[in-house]
């Protein structure tokens, strides 16, 4: 590959570069083989549970990777929670435990004004 088809390569957007192997595989009968072929996709989980003009956003930030603030802290929540129940140090199990608390409350906060505005 020469040094100009490697520079074409890099304009092309993420979008062109996936239709390029979409059509390939398709040109190959791979889509066609696969076990979902022509089926719909299943709902995502959560789906009907998000605040219709939430649900966009929330799309938008899955497919890029992004993980929503809440769902952040349930992570980190979760984090201290394992840390604390590992701890043998009962002063920082103690402190573990308060953050985590802590967070709880937080995140309880933010997902109560979700629920009253819908928005944070």
């Amino acid at each position: 590959m020469n040094a100009e088809e490697r520079r074409l390569q890099r304009l092309q957007t993420l979008d062109e570069q996936i239709a390029a192997h979409l059509r390939d595989s398709a040109a190959r009968g791979e889509l066609q083989s696969a076990p979902s072929w022509g089926r719909p996709l299943p709902p995502d989980e959560g789906y009907e549970q998000t605040p219709s003009d939430l649900r966009m956003p929330f799309k938008i930030l899955k497919d890029a990777g992004v993980v929503p603030p809440e769902v952040e802290l349930m992570h980190r929540i979760a984090q201290l929670q394992q840390a604390a129940a590992a701890c043998l140090d009962d002063a920082e199990r103690q402190g573990l435990q308060q953050r985590a608390a802590e967070l709880r409350q937080h995140l309880a906060l933010r997902l109560e004004r979700l629920r009253r505005t819908g928005s944070l």
